[in-house]
């Protein structure tokens, strides 16, 4: 069976390119079967290389179909590696990307373009799978840059818009800032380690001492972490992906939710020995994910575009993940990729459900009393929002605990970030739902219009919400008499070819630090349903009472603006500049048009002396000749 394991990412490829090529031709019927078919085949082709991979001794399967690239001491080969951390993020994609696909039917059945977003999604599966397979950090870079693509084409899927071909090309733009940091880490790498075979990295790494002050790998780490930064959302690259909403809600499911936005993660994860290596990087990254956690979860406070809201959610998860990375909580971080991927994708398919509903109606103070309409949205989004702040026993309690404990022992402050990060998340999250279920409707015509969505969208919805709640048991911490199965299944993975594994048992008050957190997040959440159960009008009356911290939230720290204002506009004119001084006057003028006019001034010189008469042609030859013989004999 191994032998046909390559088929796992060609799957969605071909599905891709039928879809691109005659999905249009061939109809909605074919496009569908192609579509869901190639990504639930490749489900089983994965599901089937997982269980023979964790049937080996070491867990780790290595795939190699030759040599890629040879040349001088570099030798990359053209493979896939299967461990408990590329296997399980496998799954997610595939999995999760079926579910996401399985939506898309009934979500996308009136667009026209229907076939061509089913193969964008084909398209991005492939590119996703190629990224978290492959063995050299040259193939993970083909995917990376892969899947910035799809984003790029996904986001700005409904092109005869304004929005969203700008927010597709500032995906690309800023996107692009953070791959040029990963092209020069894994030069740096290279130059460090002589290969880019990730498991040869790993390998060396294992007998190379952690640095002391700044070195090559904290300078390698770093540059990877700024690539880490674009993908995944971080300060200060995280600008792309708020307005990446402008993508169908299938899109913000798939790429900004469960797969794109961990790519970061899963890179250093992946790379979790030569990070472990470099303090100085792992402080920085514990620092810029705490940060981002607070800064994007306060904006969510008061956004009033359903999408919005679960956008910067989004982007303060990812900046958990990141806080437990930098903590040295590699299998933390990964755990809360894991249990992010079911209940977030949960709830941006969720209010792609309500909006279905809403008759494309985004606006939270536009919506109300959905609740008896859409019971199925509404039961599932409610085991979403409970498993995103956290309440306990669902998957979200325990991966946050765990990331909020390893930060409290890095530094308290940390700990202090993350708890008031998690108590705007609960907030913010029941602010959602109370304006979207709870109170009378504000919309009336929508809301007479309003029904539950096809059982397309439904059924996705229902599973999504079964693994939100129950798949935290996979990583209970052994201070709730759990055994952090997680952490001992990627153990293998995460410390691969280091001699000295370190042990992953840690002293502290954790059930203490996990009661403070829990109780808060509670609390907040209260707040937040009994503020909004009756409507906006609480925070109609805050945005009176207090105009600057309101606005300041509603336009997103005018972050935007300052980019405008300070490095955009200025670019702008700077090129401009340089477009008006050396293109038009220097290049096009000096060199492109004067040679030409001076070309035909001389023409319409020479052309006074053509007179048609052959006598005086005979002159001017014997007058030349003359000079030449003038000139040859002096």
């Amino acid at each position: 069976m191994n032998k046909y394991y390559w088929l796992i990412p060609i799957l969605p490829l071909v599905g891709a390119a039928f879809n691109g090529l005659l999905g249009k031709r061939a109809g909605k019927g074919a496009t569908t079967f192609v579509g869901l078919g190639v990504i639930f085949g490749s489900l089983l082709l994965a599901v089937s290389a997982f269980l023979a991979m964790k049937a080996t001794a070491d867990h780790r399967l290595v795939l190699n179909y030759g040599e890629w690239m040879a040349t001088g001491s570099l030798s990359v080969p053209f493979g896939m590696v299967i461990d408990p951390l590329s296997g399980t993020m496998m799954l997610v994609i595939t999995g999760i990307g079926f579910l996401i696909h399985l939506y898309s039917v009934g979500y996308m059945h009136g667009d026209e373009g229907y076939s061509r977003f089913f193969s964008y999604l084909n398209l991005f599966v492939f590119f996703m799978l190629t990224l978290v397979l492959g063995s050299s950090l040259v193939l993970m870079f083909v995917g990376w840059e892969g899947v910035g693509l799809c984003s790029y084409l996904l986001i700005g899927y409904f092109f005869e818009t304004d929005f969203a071909p700008d927010a597709g090309l500032k995906a690309f733009l800023t996107n692009r800032v953070g791959d040029l940091g990963v092209s020069i880490g894994m030069m740096t790498l290279f130059a460090a380690f002589g290969t880019l075979t990730v498991s040869d990295i790993l390998t060396q790494a294992g007998h190379v001492a952690p640095e002391v002050g700044f070195g090559v790998l904290t300078f390698a780490t770093l540059m990877l972490f700024v690539g880490a930064t674009g993908k995944s959302a971080q300060l200060p690259l995280y600008l792309w992906l708020p307005d990446a909403m402008a993508g169908p809600t299938p899109v913000s499911a798939l790429i900004h939710a469960a797969t794109m936005v961990t790519s970061g993660i899963y890179m250093i994860c992946r790379l979790a020995p030569v990070f472990a290596l470099a303090p100085i990087t792992m402080t920085v990254v514990a620092w810029v994910g705490a940060a981002t956690a607070l800064f994007a979860a306060t904006i969510g406070l008061v956004q009033r575009d359903i999408k919005k809201v679960l956008a910067y959610s989004t982007v303060s998860q990812l900046g958990y993940m990141f806080l437990g990375l930098g903590a040295s909580g590699f299998a933390a971080g990964f755990f809360h990729v894991f249990t992010h991927a079911w209940f977030k994708a949960l709830l941006f398919l969720g209010a792609g459900s309500v909006i279905h509903a809403m008759h494309h109606e985004q606006d939270l103070f536009k919506m109300g009393g959905l609740k008896a309409k859409t019971k199925i949205t509404f039961i599932t989004m409610l085991c979403g929002t409970l498993a995103i702040m956290g309440f306990p026993g669902t998957s979200g309690f325990f991966s946050k605990d765990e990331i909020l404990y390893l930060a409290y022992l890095k530094s308290p402050v940390l700990w202090v970030i993350g708890v008031i990060g998690a108590s705007c998340t609960s907030f913010y999250m029941w602010r959602l739902m109370a304006l979207t279920f709870w109170g009378e409707p504000r919309d009336h015509h929508a809301y007479d219009h309003a029904h539950e969505s096809p059982f397309t969208m439904t059924v996705p919805l229902m599973v999504l919400a079964a693994g939100s709640l129950f798949w935290g048991v996979w990583g209970i911490p052994e201070a709730f008499g759990g055994h952090f199965a997680i952490g001992e299944w990627l153990k293998p993975a995460l410390t691969y070819g280091q001699v000295h594994a370190a042990h992953g048992h840690h002293e502290g008050p954790a059930v203490l630090l996990a009661c403070i957190s829990t109780g808060l997040g509670l609390l907040m959440g209260f707040l937040g349903w009994s503020k909004y159960k009756n409507g906006p009008a609480a925070e109609i009356a805050f945005a009176g009472r207090h105009p600057f911290i309101h606005d300041l939230l509603l336009n997103k720290y005018y972050v935007d603006e300052g980019v405008e204002r300070f490095l955009l506009g200025p670019t702008r004119w700077f090129g401009n500049l340089l477009w008006k001084l050396f293109d038009v006057i220097v290049i096009d003028g000096v060199g492109v048009n004067l040679p030409g006019a001076l070309a035909r001034v001389s023409g319409d010189f020479t052309a006074l002396f053509q007179t048609g008469r052959v006598r005086n042609y005979a002159l001017s030859m014997a007058l030349g000749g003359a000079v030449l013989l003038y000139v040859f004999l002096k």
